[in-house]
This record gives C-alpha cells, structure tokens and sequence, in this order.
C-alpha cells in the first residue's frame, strides 16, 4: 500500500515505521510541503497534522478520492463538514482521538461505568498525564 504520512511529529514518525515494518511504501510525506504536488497518487493519507491544517488537508484528500485515516484533535468544529465531504465524494474516511485498542477497551468500559454511577452521587474527575512534548491540552483521548 502506498502511504502518505500527513504531520510527521512524534506520530506520524511512528507511523511510517510501523508502516515499513508491515511492508508498505511511503508514498510520501508532508510536514509543510504542498499536498497537491506530493499526494496524488497515494492509496492512504495517514493525518497527524496541527489542528489549524487539519480540515483544508482533510478535504483536499477527499477531492481528490483519497482515503483519509486522521488522529489529529482539536479541529472538530469541522468534522460535520468533512464527514458531508466524504459522503459526496465516496471517499473512505476514519476519525479517532485514539487508536490504542486499550484506550477504545476503556472508552467502552467508560461508557458502562457511567451508567452505574449515575445512580449514585460521586463526583468525578480526570487527572491527565502526558510527556512533555505533547501538543494539545486538553487532548482528544481526554476529552473523549
């Protein structure tokens, strides 16, 4: 498969190793670069750009019939716009604020958890840690 990595911080490094390690090509990848001159062509845009970038590259690889598989938070005042655009283009797209099988285990656990407690009176709260070179405050795990 032909990748391109869309945001090449902590994440998208990550993701082109994990990526070669299976096999696949990277195609190509964006850091600030013009999508128009680098993507054509890829089967996948994997997006972990800034949240300021994210709907403009998100759209442009839909109008272009490139599926777009993004991790990127803080941008979804415009997930209902690109969620339109993917349906009128037919183009394959996947949003999650995280993709760790034991954060998507907890968030379903979550869910439950809310349901029983909200019979009772506690008060809850969350405490969030992250290393020190994380972007985004509350993050979108987080606020998930």
């Amino acid at each position: 498969m032909n990748i391109s990595i869309i945001g090449y911080g902590k994440m998208g490094k990550e993701v082109e190793k994990q990526s070669l390690k299976r096999g696949h090509c990277i195609y190509s990848v964006i850091e600030k670069d013009s999508l128009e001159k680098n993507i054509i062509g890829a089967d996948v845009a994997i997006n972990f750009c800034t949240p300021e970038t994210a709907h403009q590259n998100i759209a442009f690889c839909l109008k272009n019939n490139i599926p777009v598989v993004s991790g990127t938070t803080g941008w979804l005042s415009d997930l209902d716009k690109i969620k339109k655009l993917s349906e009128e283009t037919k183009t394959s797209f996947l949003y999650s604020s995280n993709f760790s099988l034991g954060m998507n285990l907890f968030f379903k656990l979550n869910k439950k958890l809310a349901e029983i407690m909200h019979k009772h009176d506690y008060d809850l709260s969350i405490d969030e840690t992250h290393h020190t070179e994380k972007k985004d405050s509350p993050s979108g795990t987080s606020i998930s």
